[in-house]
This record gives structure tokens, C-alpha cells and sequence, in this order.
């Protein structure tokens, strides 16, 4: 394992790679969500199909509106969002037409987080913008909790950031903005 200091992370991130970082249940996989090669990076890292979209986390809303439509979004909606964060619910929500396929998939919605790992939040305000999220594991196996789990599953020369995960047990829950369905249970 490479362990990183925020700057390094920072760093590495610009320059279009992919870390592990402490999230507020497992260890996630994150790159620079407007690098191309990054995203794709992460997907064949994890086998997955480009179809499912990803996640995006960040220090805060601002950060996120790049890549929604708010004009889709009620102003009690984003009430709704901004009530549940800092923490751990992903919102599903509209995303605007700059935001790229290979981060929405085959959807017209965007998954977003104002995460409250403090590690997290210090590494998106650092970095400027949110990071794609999107659990450390391979296809098939259980998201990784530890460094040793991100060892065992990528190698022990894979970039980490240097930190502990959050308390919780599961990954964050998922919500539809428009619908309010849970998608994945919290």
C-alpha cells in the first residue's frame, strides 16, 4: 500500500489517477469526475459496466451543481437534499446536459453526497470539485473495510488515503429526488 497525505492524494487526483479513501462505512475508489480516462479506469478496476453510473461525494452543494439541473429540482426537494447532508444519503437527481455518459450511465440522474467523513470533505475542498465514489472492492467481492482488504483485492503498491473509515456499517442509503424511493437501504 501507498499511503497518501491529503496533498498527495490531491495531487494524484489531478493528475488523473485513481485512489482509495475512507468513506463513512468502506474504503471507496475515487478519481477526478471530469477525467475520462480516470472514470474508465475505476470501472475496469471494478468490472463494471459503464451503464450503472456512479457516485459523486463532495465538501458541499456547491460543489455538486455543476452536474445537476436544478430547474428539475423544487426548491422543497433541495431542501430535502440539503437537510440530509453532511451525511450519509446519496440522492439520485436530474443531471444537466454537460454532465458526461460515463458518469450517469444509461440514466438522465446523477447520484450525489455531501459525505461527513471530515478526511472526505478535507479532500474534495482541497481538491476543489467532488470525486467519483464508488466502493473499493472487484466485482463480486465485499467492499473493502480495510487497508488489507484494498491490498488483497488491488495490490500492495494501490494508492490509499491515509485514514479510518466512519463508524457505520452500511454503505450510504440511496434516494430518488423526484420519487422519494429508497433505492438502496441505508
Amino acid at each position: 500500500m501507498t499511503a497518501l497525505s491529503l496533498t498527495q492524494s490531491c495531487q494524484l487526483l489531478q493528475q488523473g489517477d485513481v485512489i482509495a479513501y475512507p468513506t463513512e462505512a468502506v474504503f471507496g475508489l475515487g478519481c477526478d469526475p471530469d477525467n475520462q480516462t480516470a472514470v474508465l479506469k475505476i470501472l475496469a478496476l471494478k468490472n463494471r459496466p459503464i451503464e450503472k453510473g456512479l457516485i459523486l461525494i463532495a465538501n458541499n452543494f456547491e460543489q455538486l451543481v455543476p452536474y445537476i439541473d436544478l430547474s428539475k429540482v423544487s426548491e422543497q426537494q433541495k431542501q430535502l437534499m440539503l437537510d440530509s447532508w453532511p451525511g450519509a444519503v446519496t440522492w439520485v437527481v436530474p443531471k444537466n446536459h454537460h454532465t458526461p455518459y460515463f458518469l450517469s450511465g444509461q440514466f438522465n440522474s446523477i447520484a450525489i453526497r455531501v459525505t461527513d467523513h471530515p478526511l472526505v470533505r478535507q479532500l474534495c475542498q482541497l481538491f476543489g470539485k467532488p470525486i467519483v465514489s464508488t466502493s473499493a472492492n472487484l466485482s463480486g467481492q465485499s467492499p473493502a473495510r480495510t487497508v488489507s482488504e484494498i491490498e488483497s483485492q488491488f495490490g500492495d503498491d494501490f494508492a490509499v488515503l491515509q485514514g479510518e473509515t466512519g463508524k457505520r456499517v452500511n454503505p450510504s442509503e440511496i434516494r430518488d429526488i423526484k420519487t422519494g424511493q429508497i433505492i438502496r437501504q441505508g
